[in-house]
């Protein structure tokens, strides 16, 4: 007579597993165990839910420390820039205050051309009585009216150490003689040298009482190009103060 169902089912719960069932079993709780843990993966990917609290803390001082070295980093090199941006405009402007000196020295000097605004004395001697002396005050005058180049028949020069001499009746300006009529070139405000050469008892009435003539032309622009050579000290040295 077939045994019942409910007595075979009962008795395969108390019976023991065969070799195929322990097989299954464990395959079974293998596929249930990765695929627990492919569910905490995904549902943990991308955040730090799953971190340990430490292990934050840890990353936290990590991320604030980098932060503060980069940004003292930049600090740095912000001061650098402007440091160096600093010393450059102070540089720069150093050495446009000393193209800007050095221009006007060399102006004063002689040592190169000049234009601008200016007069032009012409002075005429038909009898050849005016003297050196008098063409020194004349010249005179033009500097204290503020001439700030001058030279005489597109010679010479007239700087600080020129000289003004005669010989064989002739005048001589730093060592070169000069011929009538001498014409006179100053660069400055033409208004204020015109008036420095005919105020009356000035050089103009100086000139017509040795027998000669003075004209003064106001221009606009007015070129000297003659120049002085400058020559070495023998004896003085420049000092630091």
């Amino acid at each position: 007579m077939p045994e019942p169902a409910r007595s075979r089912l009962a008795r395969a719960f108390i019976a023991r597993p065969g070799r195929g069932q322990l097989v299954v079993a464990l395959l079974l709780a293998s596929l249930g165990f990765a695929a627990a843990l492919q569910i905490r993966l995904t549902n943990t990917d991308g955040d730090f839910s799953g971190q340990r609290r430490q292990d934050l803390v840890a990353l936290l001082d990590s991320l604030s420390s980098a932060t503060d070295r980069t940004e003292s980093r930049i600090d740095e090199l912000e001061e650098a820039r402007d440091k160096l941006l600093t010393s450059s405009q102070r540089r720069q402007a150093a050495l446009e205050q000393g193209r800007s000196e050095l221009d006007v020295l060399a102006i004063l000097s002689g040592t190169v051309a000049a234009t601008g605004p200016g007069i032009t004395v012409t002075v005429t001697d038909p009898d050849g009585s005016v003297l050196a002396a008098s063409m020194l005050n004349g010249i005179e005058e033009l500097r204290d009216a503020g001439a700030e180049a001058i030279e005489v028949n597109d010679q010479v020069r007239v700087v600080a150490s020129t000289s003004f001499t005669e010989g064989a009746d002739q005048i001589v300006v730093d060592d070169v003689t000069l011929l009538p009529p001498y014409v006179i070139d100053a660069i400055g405000s033409p208004q204020t040298l015109s008036e420095a050469m005919v105020f009356p008892g000035g050089f103009s009435d100086e000139v017509e009482e040795l027998g000669g003539a003075v004209s003064v032309e106001q221009l606009d622009v007015v070129r000297v190009d003659s120049l002085h050579k400058v020559e070495e000290p023998e004896y003085s040295q420049p000092t630091d103060r």
